[in-house]
């Protein structure tokens, strides 16, 4: 870390999150739900992976695409959510400084990973309802695993610049943390020196993974409503409609709160809304992107039948 010129400092070697609640009460009622909540977000996408990789007929690159999604879920709730679950029980609930720096970078590479990859399932919704005909002419296997491997290339490195740059401020004053996790601006707001640098760079990132996707979704999506009203059929509307659906779902209960916590100016950032709303963000998505998918989607649950020995139920 760095020394600051002329003082004789202490560094933090660690930091302390002060979590949801401190009633012992309230934490092991927490602990609970919080656990099965996990529990069934990671079952869930788990489930969805199983049934994409047994079933042949779900090799396809809107599967594939979703068997990614849910390997990010899986990834960046399972960084974040058994350490809390250990400090809702713990009387001590201090995380090493680089245990912080871990934990704040693989949350944010897999959460990076995730805002940019819903583009590329935006992209596979638009090829599907706008050139049917062409679908698996345009989206090649070779393509599906480009746009898979440069979201994550994405997602790592800009999450690599965000970390380094916090965790190379200086920690010399306290060391609480008002978070669950090493969460970007909570621990920023800890260093002792002005961070008004990291913010333009954190700004920045943001915009790119943020508003540019947001962007990007909603001309995607634009593009598809206009094919969709040119269907005649009012079923053929729907049956094309209800292919988005859950998409559109899950991008919006994920990119939300994203922007509140991470597009918002600083100032009227607020870390007790910013802890409720990231717990949404962070563990609750995790969860709705398996029930979404898998209650609108017919072909999970054939695929989910097959499996448990009712292949020839419908």
């Amino acid at each position: 870390m760095w020394m600051l010129p002329g003082q004789n400092q202490s560094w933090v070697s660690e930091f302390i999150l002060l979590g949801l609640s401190s009633d012992t009460t309230s934490n092991r009622f927490l602990f609970i739900f919080f656990f099965l909540l996990y529990l069934s977000s990671v079952l869930g996408s788990g489930l969805i992976i199983i049934l994409i990789c047994l079933d042949s007929r779900l090799h396809t690159p809107m599967y594939f695409f979703l068997c990614i999604l849910s390997l990010l879920d899986m990834g960046y709730v399972t960084t974040i959510v058994p350490q809390m679950l250990v400090h809702l029980l713990a009387a001590s609930k201090t995380i090493s400084f680089a245990g912080c720096w871990l934990q704040m970078y693989v949350f944010g590479a897999l959460g990076l990973t995730e805002a940019i990859f819903f583009v590329v399932m935006a992209y596979d919704r638009y090829v599907a309802i706008c050139y049917p005909l062409h679908y698996t002419v345009i989206l090649t296997w070779d393509l599906c695993m480009r746009l898979a491997a440069g979201t994550w290339t994405c997602g790592f490195l800009f999450s690599l610049i965000h970390t380094f740059l916090t965790m190379r401020l200086p920690y010399c004053g306290p060391n609480i943390i008002n978070h669950y996790f090493c969460e970007g601006p909570s621990v920023q707001s800890l260093a002792c020196m002005d961070t008004h640098l990291i913010e333009m760079v954190d700004l920045v990132i943001s915009v790119f993974v943020v508003l540019t996707p947001i962007s990007l979704i909603v001309a995607s999506y634009i593009c598809i409503a206009l094919a969709i009203l040119k269907i005649k059929s009012t079923q053929g509307r729907c049956k094309a409609f209800s292919t988005c659906a859950s998409h559109l779902t899950v991008v919006t209960f994920f990119y939300a709160p994203a922007i509140y916590i991470y597009v918002i100016p600083k100032s009227s950032y607020s870390p007790e809304c910013g802890k409720q709303v990231s717990l949404f963000y962070n563990v609750f998505t995790a969860l709705l992107n398996p029930v979404v998918y898998s209650l609108r989607n017919k072909d999970i649950k054939v695929a989910f039948l097959k499996v448990m020995g009712h292949g020839r139920v419908a």
